[in-house]
Protein backbone atom coordinates (compact mmCIF):
# COMPACT_ATOMS: atom_id res chain seq x y z
CA UNK A 1 0.00 0.00 0.00
CA UNK A 2 1.40 3.42 -0.91
CA UNK A 3 2.24 5.86 1.86
CA UNK A 4 -0.76 7.97 0.97
CA UNK A 5 -2.96 5.12 2.14
CA UNK A 6 -1.31 5.20 5.51
CA UNK A 7 -7.44 9.29 12.02
CA UNK A 8 -7.12 6.93 21.51
CA UNK A 9 -4.61 7.04 23.77
CA UNK A 10 -0.82 7.34 23.18
CA UNK A 11 1.85 6.72 25.76
CA UNK A 12 2.69 10.41 25.68
CA UNK A 13 -0.85 11.55 26.56
CA UNK A 14 -0.92 13.95 29.50
CA UNK A 15 -4.20 13.44 31.32
CA UNK A 16 -5.91 15.63 33.94
CA UNK A 17 -9.35 14.82 35.27
CA UNK A 18 -10.63 18.39 35.49
CA UNK A 19 -13.47 19.65 33.33
CA UNK A 20 -13.51 23.15 31.90
CA UNK A 21 -16.18 25.02 29.99
CA UNK A 22 -15.73 26.87 26.76
CA UNK A 23 -13.87 24.26 24.68
CA UNK A 24 -15.17 23.15 21.31
CA UNK A 25 -17.77 20.45 21.67
CA UNK A 26 -16.78 16.96 20.58
CA UNK A 27 -18.42 15.07 17.78
CA UNK A 28 -19.80 12.65 20.35
CA UNK A 29 -21.57 15.30 22.44
CA UNK A 30 -24.85 14.81 20.59
CA UNK A 31 -26.54 11.56 19.70
CA UNK A 32 -29.30 12.17 17.15
CA UNK A 33 -30.89 8.93 16.03
CA UNK A 34 -28.98 7.12 18.75
CA UNK A 35 -28.72 3.36 18.71
CA UNK A 36 -26.47 0.73 20.20
CA UNK A 37 -22.98 0.51 18.73
CA UNK A 38 -22.75 -1.69 15.62
CA UNK A 39 -20.79 -4.93 16.09
CA UNK A 40 -17.16 -4.77 15.06
CA UNK A 41 -16.59 -5.86 11.49
CA UNK A 42 -20.26 -5.75 10.52
CA UNK A 43 -20.61 -6.03 6.74
CA UNK A 44 -22.04 -3.08 4.82
CA UNK A 45 -23.64 -2.66 1.38
CA UNK A 46 -20.25 -1.58 0.05
CA UNK A 47 -17.77 -4.42 0.63
CA UNK A 48 -14.90 -1.93 0.78
CA UNK A 49 -16.42 -0.47 3.92
CA UNK A 50 -15.64 -3.65 5.81
CA UNK A 51 -11.93 -3.13 5.07
CA UNK A 52 -9.44 -1.47 7.36
CA UNK A 53 -7.02 1.21 6.15
CA UNK A 54 -4.10 2.95 7.84
CA UNK A 55 -1.82 5.99 7.75
CA UNK A 56 1.53 6.84 9.32
CA UNK A 57 1.44 10.01 11.42
CA UNK A 58 3.54 12.23 13.66
CA UNK A 59 6.74 11.87 11.60
CA UNK A 60 6.56 8.08 11.92
CA UNK A 61 5.90 7.86 15.67
CA UNK A 62 2.19 7.08 15.40
CA UNK A 63 -0.44 5.55 13.15
CA UNK A 64 -4.14 5.91 12.45
CA UNK A 65 -6.36 2.95 11.56
CA UNK A 66 -9.54 3.73 9.65
CA UNK A 67 -12.66 1.61 10.14
CA UNK A 68 -16.35 2.12 9.32
CA UNK A 69 -19.16 2.49 11.84
CA UNK A 70 -20.81 5.00 14.16
CA UNK A 71 -18.96 8.32 14.07
CA UNK A 72 -19.54 8.87 17.80
CA UNK A 73 -18.31 5.46 18.99
CA UNK A 74 -14.73 5.20 17.78
CA UNK A 75 -12.81 1.97 18.47
CA UNK A 76 -9.79 2.38 20.70
CA UNK A 77 -6.31 0.92 20.29
CA UNK A 78 -6.07 -1.39 23.30
CA UNK A 79 -2.88 -3.31 22.56
CA UNK A 80 0.20 -2.74 20.40
CA UNK A 81 3.28 -4.93 20.16
CA UNK A 82 6.04 -5.39 17.61
CA UNK A 83 8.19 -8.18 16.27
CA UNK A 84 10.70 -6.39 14.09
CA UNK A 85 8.75 -4.42 11.47
CA UNK A 86 5.54 -6.41 12.08
CA UNK A 87 3.23 -4.55 14.48
CA UNK A 88 0.24 -6.29 16.06
CA UNK A 89 -2.65 -3.95 16.89
CA UNK A 90 -5.90 -4.71 18.69
CA UNK A 91 -8.92 -2.41 18.33
CA UNK A 92 -11.88 -2.66 20.68
CA UNK A 93 -15.19 -0.92 21.33
CA UNK A 94 -14.49 0.26 24.86
CA UNK A 95 -17.67 2.25 25.52
CA UNK A 96 -20.21 0.91 28.02
CA UNK A 97 -22.89 -1.41 26.66
CA UNK A 98 -25.61 1.18 27.30
CA UNK A 99 -23.72 3.94 25.45
CA UNK A 100 -25.83 5.62 22.77
CA UNK A 101 -24.10 5.82 19.37
CA UNK A 102 -25.27 7.74 16.32
CA UNK A 103 -26.79 5.44 13.71
CA UNK A 104 -24.57 6.66 10.89
CA UNK A 105 -21.94 4.81 8.88
CA UNK A 106 -18.75 6.84 8.68
CA UNK A 107 -14.98 6.32 8.52
CA UNK A 108 -13.39 6.70 11.95
CA UNK A 109 -9.71 6.99 12.88
CA UNK A 110 -8.25 5.09 15.83
CA UNK A 111 -4.87 6.49 16.89
CA UNK A 112 -2.00 4.47 18.32
CA UNK A 113 1.75 4.78 18.93
CA UNK A 114 4.32 2.60 17.22
CA UNK A 115 6.47 0.61 19.67
CA UNK A 116 10.10 1.42 20.27
CA UNK A 117 12.39 -0.30 17.80
CA UNK A 118 10.11 -0.02 14.76
CA UNK A 119 11.76 1.89 11.91
CA UNK A 120 9.32 4.13 9.98
CA UNK A 121 11.89 4.55 7.18
CA UNK A 122 11.37 0.86 6.34
CA UNK A 123 8.22 -1.04 5.37
CA UNK A 124 5.85 -1.78 8.27
CA UNK A 125 3.14 -4.43 8.40
CA UNK A 126 0.22 -3.70 10.73
CA UNK A 127 -1.59 -6.89 11.77
CA UNK A 128 -4.91 -5.46 12.95
CA UNK A 129 -7.61 -7.32 14.89
CA UNK A 130 -11.00 -5.70 15.46
CA UNK A 131 -13.75 -7.99 16.68
CA UNK A 132 -14.10 -10.74 14.08
CA UNK A 133 -12.06 -8.83 11.51
CA UNK A 134 -8.33 -9.45 11.05
CA UNK A 135 -6.35 -7.70 8.36
CA UNK A 136 -2.73 -7.06 7.42
CA UNK A 137 -2.00 -3.51 6.24
CA UNK A 138 1.30 -2.78 4.51
CA UNK A 139 2.74 0.67 5.10
CA UNK A 140 5.45 1.76 2.68
CA UNK A 141 8.67 3.27 4.03
CA UNK A 142 8.66 6.94 4.98
CA UNK A 143 12.32 7.80 4.29
CA UNK A 144 11.92 11.45 5.32
CA UNK A 145 10.40 10.64 8.72
CA UNK A 146 12.17 12.53 11.50
CA UNK A 147 10.41 10.90 14.46
CA UNK A 148 11.53 7.83 16.39
CA UNK A 149 8.85 5.47 17.77
CA UNK A 150 8.89 5.44 21.54
CA UNK A 151 10.02 9.06 21.85
CA UNK A 152 7.94 12.08 22.84
CA UNK A 153 5.81 13.73 20.20
CA UNK A 154 6.20 17.34 19.11
CA UNK A 155 2.43 17.85 19.65
CA UNK A 156 1.95 19.40 16.22
CA UNK A 157 -0.68 18.44 13.61
CA UNK A 158 0.22 15.86 10.99
CA UNK A 159 -1.66 13.94 8.32
CA UNK A 160 -1.34 10.88 6.10
CA UNK A 161 -3.30 9.39 3.21
CA UNK A 162 -5.39 6.31 3.91
CA UNK A 163 -6.78 6.18 0.35
CA UNK A 164 -6.65 8.18 -2.87
CA UNK A 165 -8.86 11.02 -1.61
CA UNK A 166 -8.90 10.67 2.16
CA UNK A 167 -6.57 11.77 4.94
CA UNK A 168 -6.22 11.00 8.61
CA UNK A 169 -5.48 14.29 10.39
CA UNK A 170 -3.80 14.02 13.79
CA UNK A 171 -4.21 16.93 16.21
CA UNK A 172 -3.60 17.29 19.95
CA UNK A 173 -5.92 18.60 22.64
CA UNK A 174 -8.89 17.64 24.80
CA UNK A 175 -9.91 14.04 24.16
CA UNK A 176 -13.58 14.91 24.70
CA UNK A 177 -13.57 17.89 22.34
CA UNK A 178 -12.09 16.79 19.00
CA UNK A 179 -12.08 19.16 16.03
CA UNK A 180 -15.41 19.55 14.21
CA UNK A 181 -15.08 19.90 10.42
CA UNK A 182 -17.27 22.56 8.83
CA UNK A 183 -16.01 22.40 5.25
CA UNK A 184 -13.38 20.80 3.04
CA UNK A 185 -12.00 22.16 -0.22
CA UNK A 186 -9.29 20.67 -2.38
CA UNK A 187 -7.83 20.89 -5.86
CA UNK A 188 -4.59 19.62 -7.33
CA UNK A 189 -1.90 19.61 -4.66
CA UNK A 190 -3.63 21.84 -2.11
CA UNK A 191 -6.54 21.51 0.29
CA UNK A 192 -8.21 23.56 3.01
CA UNK A 193 -10.15 22.31 6.02
CA UNK A 194 -12.25 24.74 8.05
CA UNK A 195 -13.21 23.82 11.61
CA UNK A 196 -15.95 25.07 13.90
CA UNK A 197 -14.68 27.83 16.18
CA UNK A 198 -16.85 27.21 19.22
CA UNK A 199 -19.46 24.88 20.59
CA UNK A 200 -21.02 24.32 23.98
CA UNK A 201 -20.02 21.64 26.41
CA UNK A 202 -17.29 20.85 28.95
CA UNK A 203 -13.90 19.53 27.85
CA UNK A 204 -11.43 17.40 29.78
CA UNK A 205 -8.11 19.18 30.37
CA UNK A 206 -5.95 16.47 28.86
CA UNK A 207 -3.58 16.52 25.89
CA UNK A 208 -4.63 13.59 23.74
CA UNK A 209 -4.17 12.58 20.09
CA UNK A 210 -7.38 13.14 18.07
CA UNK A 211 -7.88 11.52 14.68
CA UNK A 212 -10.09 13.33 12.15
CA UNK A 213 -11.04 11.97 8.73
CA UNK A 214 -10.69 14.47 5.88
CA UNK A 215 -12.28 13.44 2.55
CA UNK A 216 -11.87 15.50 -0.61
CA UNK A 217 -13.93 13.54 -3.13
CA UNK A 218 -12.80 11.34 -5.97
CA UNK A 219 -10.46 12.77 -8.65
CA UNK A 220 -10.36 16.26 -7.07
CA UNK A 221 -6.79 16.17 -5.80
CA UNK A 222 -3.38 14.90 -6.84
CA UNK A 223 -2.02 12.67 -4.11
CA UNK A 224 1.06 11.61 -6.11
CA UNK A 225 2.88 14.87 -5.32
CA UNK A 226 3.65 16.70 -2.05
CA UNK A 227 0.32 17.99 -0.76
CA UNK A 228 -0.21 21.15 1.28
CA UNK A 229 -3.06 21.08 3.79
CA UNK A 230 -4.25 24.37 5.30
CA UNK A 231 -6.12 24.28 8.61
CA UNK A 232 -8.49 27.16 9.42
CA UNK A 233 -10.30 27.78 12.72
CA UNK A 234 -10.72 25.66 15.81
CA UNK A 235 -7.41 26.98 17.22
CA UNK A 236 -5.64 24.90 14.56
CA UNK A 237 -4.71 27.59 12.04
CA UNK A 238 -1.64 26.70 10.01
CA UNK A 239 -0.36 24.59 7.15
CA UNK A 240 1.28 21.19 6.97
CA UNK A 241 2.81 19.03 4.27
CA UNK A 242 1.36 15.59 3.56
CA UNK A 243 3.93 13.24 2.06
Amino acid sequence: MALRRLLLTASSTLALALLVAGCASGVGSETPGATSAPPAGTATPDDDRDDLEAALLDEGRMFGIVSWGSSTCIPQVTNVSADGQTVSVTLADTQAEDTACTADLAPRASIGALPEGVDPTKEIVLQVSYGQVSEDIDLDPQPEATGTPGTTTDFVPSAGWFDDDGLVLLTWGSSTCPPVVESVEGSGSEGTVTFAEKATGPCTMDMAPRGTIIEFGEDRIDDDVPFTLTLVGGALDGTLQVR
